[in-house]
């Protein structure tokens, strides 16, 4: 990146952070970043806080955080509230761990629904659609 840290257009920073520039503006609404002051006349101009501001929030965002839940997590940016990030950290793994399980019941069962739809020929009527219907 050939810009100045300080002096990043929102186009820039979205470039950079590799997201587009309505995500930039989305987080602004949602008061995870702030809206620079825009001078007068003229174009509003980011820096490299704002930089690892995106990247922070996009890096919570793969671990499966909301977006209300890393608001949160911007209120501990500071570092000092580890004992909070850390509470923050064990219910979403309790989060993450509970929908694994949820999703290995659903992969045997469609599992088991597919190897029964291989199994009947004819005009049986379809096991998955059944399954479907009857729940």
């Amino acid at each position: 990146m050939s810009e100045p840290l300080e002096t990043l257009t929102i186009g820039v920073l979205a470039d950079a952070a590799g997201v587009n520039v309505e995500t930039i503006r989305f987080y602004q609404r949602k008061g995870l970043m702030q809206e620079p002051d825009r001078p007068l006349g003229g174009i509003r101009h980011y820096g490299e806080p704002d930089l690892a501001r995106v990247r922070f929030i996009k890096s919570a965002q793969r671990l499966g955080f909301s977006l209300d839940e890393v608001g949160d997590l911007l209120k501990l940016e500071d570092g000092s509230h580890c004992t909070e990030a850390r509470e923050q950290a064990e219910h979403k793994l309790a989060d993450v761990r509970t929908r694994l399980t949820d999703l290995t019941r659903i992969e045997r069962v469609l599992a088991d629904l597919v190897e029964r739809c291989c199994a009947t020929n004819g005009n049986v009527r379809c096991p998955l659609i059944a399954a479907l219907q009857d729940a």
